[in-house]
C-alpha cells in the first residue's frame, strides 16, 4: 500500500449526505467556471467541457457534469455521492475531482478534462495505430488505478473501457464511480482476489479486440 493510504469511507453511511460532500469535495464558486460546449449526456444531466479559473491559479480545462432541471432530492443526493467518492482518491490513474457547485444552480461536479475521451471510442477511432508497448502502458495505468482502489478497500464494480478516460499523453484514468461500492469485511471479500486476477485479462481483451493484437 502507499504510505499513509487512507481507507475509503462510503458516503451513504452519513446520516446527512451533504456532510460527506463537504468533507471530501471542495466547494467552487460558479463564477470561476465557464462552460464551452456539451460533449455528452449522463444519467443525471449533461456533460460539458469548460474552464476553471481559481484566484491566484492558472486556468485549466475541465469536464463539468451538470444536474438536470427538475431533479428530485434523491437524484441530487445520488449525483453528488459520486463527488464524495472521487474526492477521497488521489492517484495518477484515477480521475481527479476539482470540486463541486452545490450552493447555486445548476449543481455541478467538476473534474480534470481528458482530451481523448473514453478508451473504447478512442481505440476504435485509432484502430491498429498503437504499438504493443503503448497498449501495455495503457494497461499498466488502468491496473495501477484499480489496485489503488482495492488497497483502499473499494470496489469499482463497473470496470469497462467506456469508463476509462485517456488524455493527450495516453495516460488512462479510471472514472465513473456511480455504481461503485465499498468492500465489506466478510468472507465474501475474497471477491477482491478474483478481481485482481482477472483485471489484466479483461483489459488485455479490450486491447486485443479493438487493436487486433495477436500475442504469440
Amino acid at each position: 500500500k502507499f504510505p499513509g493510504l487512507r481507507t475509503y469511507v462510503d458516503p451513504h453511511t452519513y446520516e446527512d449526505p451533504s456532510q460527506a460532500v463537504h468533507e471530501f469535495a471542495k466547494e467552487l464558486d460558479s463564477a470561476c467556471i465557464s462552460i464551452d460546449k456539451v460533449i455528452g449526456a449522463g444519467e443525471f444531466g449533461e456533460v460539458c467541457s469548460g474552464r476553471l479559473k481559481l484566484p491566484s491559479k492558472k486556468e485549466i480545462s475541465v469536464a463539468i457534469k451538470t444536474l438536470k432541471v427538475g431533479y428530485t432530492e434523491k437524484q441530487r443526493r445520488d449525483f453528488l455521492s459520486e463527488a464524495s467518492i472521487m474526492g477521497q482518491f488521489e492517484h495518477p490513474n484515477i480521475i481527479r475531482l476539482e470540486g463541486v457547485v452545490t450552493k447555486s444552480k445548476p449543481v455541478m461536479i467538476v473534474t480534470e478534462y481528458m482530451e481523448n475521451g473514453s478508451l473504447d471510442t478512442f481505440l476504435r477511432k485509432h484502430d491498429a495505430q498503437f504499438t504493443v508497448i503503448q497498449l501495455v502502458g495503457m494497461l499498466r495505468g488502468i491496473a495501477s488505478g484499480m489496485k489503488y482502489l482495492s488497497d483502499m478497500g473499494y470496489v469499482h464494480r463497473d470496470l469497462a473501457a467506456r469508463n476509462i478516460l485517456i488524455n493527450s499523453n495516453l495516460v488512462c484514468k479510471v472514472s465513473d464511480f456511480g455504481l461503485s461500492r465499498v468492500l465489506e469485511d466478510d468472507p465474501e471479500a475474497a471477491y477482491t482476489t478474483r478481481v485482481r486476477k482477472t483485471l489484466y485479462n479483461n483489459v488485455l481483451y479490450w486491447m486485443r479486440t479493438t487493436q487486433r493484437i495477436h500475442l504469440s
